[in-house]
């Protein structure tokens, strides 16, 4: 008697979850693409030109500051030696 009920429990779960499943199935998803188709459009008219420009003049770059005042070359041989991780 009890391995009936649950056989019926079992398998009105089965159908239920199936209808389910094949409701949802069928139902556009929200995220699906929408494709929007639009006319073609026609723009007639001139491009504006800039009518000035600007230039500027060569400056003196400075790379003084950028000498190497420190050699890294002993930090890298350390890490070397170091475990990686």
């Amino acid at each position: 008697m009890i391995e009936t009920k649950t056989f019926r429990f079992k398998l009105v779960d089965c159908v239920v979850f199936l209808f389910i499943f094949v409701l949802f199935a069928h139902a556009r998803p929200a995220w699906s693409k929408k494709v929007i188709r639009l006319e073609a459009l026609k723009v007639e008219g001139r491009i504006q030109k800039p009518q000035a420009f600007y230039i500027l003049q060569r400056s003196n770059l400075n790379f003084e500051a950028l000498d190497l005042k420190q050699s890294f070359i002993p930090k890298i041989l350390k890490s070397l030696e170091e475990e990686p991780f």
